[in-house]
C-alpha cells in the first residue's frame, strides 16, 4: 500500500508537469506532433524546463528496475515489468543524449496519466475492508474508466501522435536521422507491452464480473508460488555453497 501511495503521488507530478509543458507554454508537441522534428539538429540545447523533466523520470526508473528486481514481491509479469522499465530507461537516456527529447515529452505524457488511474485502483483495493465495512470505490467504474483512457491514450494516440511522428515525419524533416530503427524498435517495444498490459487489466475485469471479487491476476497461484520460491532458495543455497568453495580455495591459496 506505501508503495502505491508513493507512485500515485509522482505520477500525478508528473503527468501534472509534462500537461504543463504540452498545453500551458509554447510547445505545440501533442496537438502538432511532426513538430517534435522541426529545426531538429544533432546536438542541439535541450530546454531547461524539458531537462528537469528527463532527470525526475530517469532517476525514478532506474530506481524502479532496482525495486522490481530486489524489493517487491515477484509476480507473473515481473519479468515483463522490468523489460518495461529498462527499455524505458533507454529511452529517456538515448533520447536526451541524441537530442530527440520532444518525443520524450510526449511519451511521457501519454503513459503516465495510466499509472495514475493503475495506482489510485489499487489502492481502492487495498482500502476495500476496513473494521468488517466494504469501502471499494465502484469496483467496476473504476476499472472500466481506466481501461478506457488506457485505450485511448496508450493504444490510440501513441500509434497516432508518436509512432507515426518518429516512423513517418522524421524522415520528411530530417532525412538522415540519425538512430532512425533503434529509437523506432524501442517505441514498437513499448507498444507491444502497453498491449500486454492492456490485455491484462481485461482479464481482470472479467476476473471481477465473474468472481464478484478482486484480486490481483498477476499474483502466482499458491502452487506456483511454492514452486517458485523453492526454486528461488535452492539456487540461493546453490550460491552461497559455490562462495564458500570459493572462499575456502581463496585461504588455501
Amino acid at each position: 500500500m506505501p508503495e502505491s501511495a508513493w507512485k500515485l503521488v509522482f505520477y500525478t507530478m508528473s503527468w501534472s508537469y509534462s500537461t504543463y509543458l504540452l498545453f500551458f507554454t509554447s510547445y505545440s508537441f501533442f496537438h502538432d506532433p511532426p513538430s517534435v522534428f522541426y529545426n531538429w539538429k544533432s546536438g542541439m540545447s535541450v530546454p531547461t524546463d524539458i531537462a528537469i523533466a528527463y532527470l525526475i523520470q530517469g532517476s525514478f526508473y532506474g530506481h524502479s528496475i532496482y525495486a522490481t528486481v530486489y524489493m517487491d514481491a515477484w509476480r507473473k509479469d515481473s519479468a515483463v515489468m522490468v523489460v518495461h522499465h529498462i527499455i524505458t530507461l533507454a529511452l529517456i537516456s538515448f533520447s536526451y543524449a541524441f537530442r530527440y527529447h520532444n518525443v520524450g515529452i510526449l511519451v511521457l505524457f501519454l503513459h503516465d496519466i495510466n499509472d495514475i488511474q493503475l495506482e489510485f485502483t489499487k489502492l481502492n483495493v487495498y482500502l476495500k475492508s476496513r473494521q468488517g465495512g466494504y469501502y471499494l470505490l465502484n469496483d467496476c467504474r473504476l476499472i472500466l474508466v481506466s481501461i478506457t483512457f488506457r485505450f485511448w491514450f496508450r493504444l490510440y494516440w501513441f500509434p497516432l501522435k508518436v509512432l507515426y511522428a518518429t516512423c513517418v515525419s522524421s524522415l520528411q524533416s530530417v532525412p538522415s536521422i540519425p538512430f532512425y530503427f533503434f529509437f523506432n524498435a524501442l517505441l514498437l517495444a513499448l507498444l507491444l507491452m502497453n498491449i500486454y498490459w492492456f490485455l491484462f487489466i481485461v482479464v481482470f475485469v472479467v476476473k471481477v464480473l465473474k468472481m464478484k471479487e478482486v484480486n490481483d491476476v498477476r499474483e502466482y497461484e499458491d502452487e506456483d508460488g511454492s514452486r517458485v520460491a523453492a526454486g528461488l532458495l535452492r539456487a540461493h543455497e546453490a550460491e552461497s555453497n559455490d562462495d564458500d568453495a570459493g572462499h575456502h580455495i581463496s585461504a588455501q591459496g
